[in-house]
């Protein structure tokens, strides 16, 4: 038993490292799926297009998930038309532009993975290469090579070109050899902003290392117990309504948190040290609301919590 719980408590604290690495073969496995079942170089004039729809496209659809997925976006957006004071509060507009640059930077891991495994495998940058027009490229990339490569560039990818076969294969390889160096400088370069930007984060924070490593550990904790008691009092209070409804009474008493304590817990979190609040929930629990007087329509308190029930 104690085995098993030392095993489990390593992947529950290495479950970032283990979250990128799944991601990471996902991602491998994705490209590999793409370049052997869906990908055919239509070898004509249409390359270019074709081949970046295929490098750049699912690296979209993959940012788009990482924001559609990231918790902090709703939280961020969510009432933002009815209330803009909710992303730019008065004497914190930074705070908006802050928490959604940390969004991008998380949500834009999925796709410089896609464009690292895509450029290293080299199949779409090749496609694309073999179609351009410009002259320019293809005097770099024709340079040293038979007058056909200018005409017939297109229909290496094919090998159904009128040059000799040691030309196209040299141009092919030519062609994958830049797009893995892409792929090691794009790796490298994120790598290294990852770095910095970790490094940046640190220095900026407010509270030291051993707080920081207690304010995490919190702040999963209450995610948790957030979860199940959400359920626990869904269950509770729809389980009350149906039994009032089917049995035509009068339901008792539910305590719940009033409208404005929902807003108020809902708001991102900004960390005081004069306030060692690790959460909004937190602040929410210890302080109460504190309204302005623009909001006396709405002044109320949180006056239940989730354990009176």
């Amino acid at each position: 038993m104690d085995t098993f719980q030392g095993i489990l408590k390593f992947f529950l604290n290495k479950k970032t490292f283990i979250g990128y690495s799944f991601l990471a073969l996902l991602t491998v496995g994705g490209e590999l799926l793409f370049s052997v079942v869906a990908f055919k170089c239509p070898c004509s004039t249409e390359n270019t297009a074709y081949g970046l729809v295929f490098l750049f496209a699912p690296a979209w659809i993959l940012l788009i998930l990482g924001f559609f997925l990231n918790s902090r976006s709703w939280r961020l957006f969510t009432g933002c038309c009815v209330n803009p004071r909710k992303i730019l509060p008065r004497g914190n507009g930074c705070r908006f532009f802050q928490v959604l640059g940390q969004i991008t930077l998380s949500s834009l891991v999925a796709p410089v993975m896609w464009l690292s495994v895509a450029l290293l495998s080299g199949t779409f940058y090749e496609c694309a290469m073999s179609g351009t027009n410009s002259s320019r490229l293809l005097e770099w990339i024709c340079k040293g090579k038979p007058k056909q490569c200018w005409g017939e560039l297109h229909k290496v990818s094919c090998g159904k070109t009128s040059m000799p076969p040691v030309d196209t294969e040299e141009l092919r390889l030519s062609l994958q050899a830049q797009s893995q160096i892409l792929g090691w400088c794009l790796m490298c370069s994120a790598s290294f902003i990852s770095l910095l930007t970790a490094c940046y984060a640190r220095c900026q924070s407010k509270v030291s290392h051993l707080q920081l490593s207690f304010w995490k550990i919190y702040a999963q904790k209450e995610k948790e117990q957030l979860e199940n008691m959400f359920l626990d009092y869904a269950s509770k209070l729809s389980e009350r309504n149906l039994k009032c409804f089917l049995e035509n009474k009068r339901p008792g008493v539910f305590p719940m948190p009033t409208f404005a304590a929902w807003e108020a817990a809902s708001e991102l979190h900004s960390f005081h040290q004069s306030q060692q609040h690790y959460s909004t929930l937190h602040k929410v629990v210890e302080e109460g609301l504190d309204l302005g007087p623009e909001d006396n329509e709405t002044t109320m308190v949180l006056v239940g919590t989730a354990h009176d029930v």
